[in-house]
């Protein structure tokens, strides 16, 4: 089970109002090294399962990436990180989105302006469907830097702190790329960015010598349907934990009869032994407006 990690309230405080959260140093070396070597063999195979490949051959990576090399199933259950997203999100939740990203640098003669992706809210299909007005909080995206994001333009995830509250999007000087207080977090390998599918994120320019790698796990409500995935393999179910296998939508004990309240939920059994809330109600943008 989760071991004890309580997060402290201006964590959240911060989580809420800014959108975003950074643990430094939520892997070791020892992780790290191994995380690339996992991704390292992927995107060097001609495996095509969950293959995300842009087309202009500056981001490779794969979708559903925690069941495509057993090194990153320890990432589900992260003993450091998830109970940190329980006290961001509430315990209701599952894994939605595990996604390893490769990103290349740029051209020599791509403009330091060079947005990849460009300026965007996460959970496409539901933005689609809702826009900025309506949104909710329904996902949250715990992004693992695997190389060294100290310097300026090394490809980092651009934020733009405040914006998850928006109604639209956020505003832009004239003439300029990034909106009004747009920031480069400065992250070292092990480095966490925690933050929302609300928050506007955008690719910073990559002038770095080597491709930037990261591996980003998404956790949203059991009630929201993932997006890599329907059930996983019984093959890889087989390989996790109980906790593991409840964070992939399985269920903790069979019951025949109907329950409303989705059956016995382990990580809201560890909130209530350690009185943290079972449930999160964040601020709307639609009650700003």
């Amino acid at each position: 089970m989760l071991k004890y990690h309580r997060v402290p309230d201006e964590d959240i405080q911060h989580f809420d109002q800014q959108g975003y959260l950074i643990v430094r140093n939520a892997l070791d070396e020892e992780t790290v090294e191994r995380l690339i070597r996992a991704g390292d063999s992927l995107v060097t195979s001609d495996l095509r399962t969950n293959r995300q490949l842009n087309p202009t051959g500056l981001y490779d990576g794969f979708r559903n990436s925690i069941a495509l090399h057993d090194d990153f199933i320890p990432l589900i259950d992260h003993e450091r990180i998830l109970p940190t997203v329980v006290h961001l999100l509430g315990a209701n939740l599952h894994v939605m989105t595990s996604h390893l990203i490769v990103k290349q640098p740029d051209s020599e003669d791509a403009p330091i302006s060079t947005r990849l992706p460009g300026w965007h809210r996460d959970y496409a299909q539901a933005m689609h469907d809702m826009g900025n007005v309506a949104i909710p909080r329904l996902l949250v995206k715990c992004a693992y830097y695997l190389t060294d994001l100290t310097e300026k333009n090394r490809g980092v995830t651009m934020i733009t702190p405040g914006s998850h509250l928006l109604t639209d999007r956020p505003e832009l000087h004239d003439g300029e790329v990034d909106p009004i207080g747009a920031i480069e977090p400065s992250l070292a390998p092990g480095d966490c960015l925690i933050f929302e599918n609300r928050l506007f994120h955008a690719g910073a320019a990559h002038r770095g010598p080597d491709p930037r790698k990261a591996i980003m796990i998404g956790y949203g409500y059991r009630w929201v349907v993932p997006m890599d995935y329907v059930r996983q393999e019984q093959a890889f179910i087989d390989k996790l934990t109980p906790l593991q296998r409840y964070l992939v939508g399985e269920e903790l004990e069979h019951v025949e009869e109907f329950q409303f309240q989705g059956g016995r939920n382990p990580i809201a059994e560890w909130c209530d032994k350690h009185e943290i809330p079972r449930a999160r109600h964040p601020a709307t943008q639609a009650a700003i407006a």
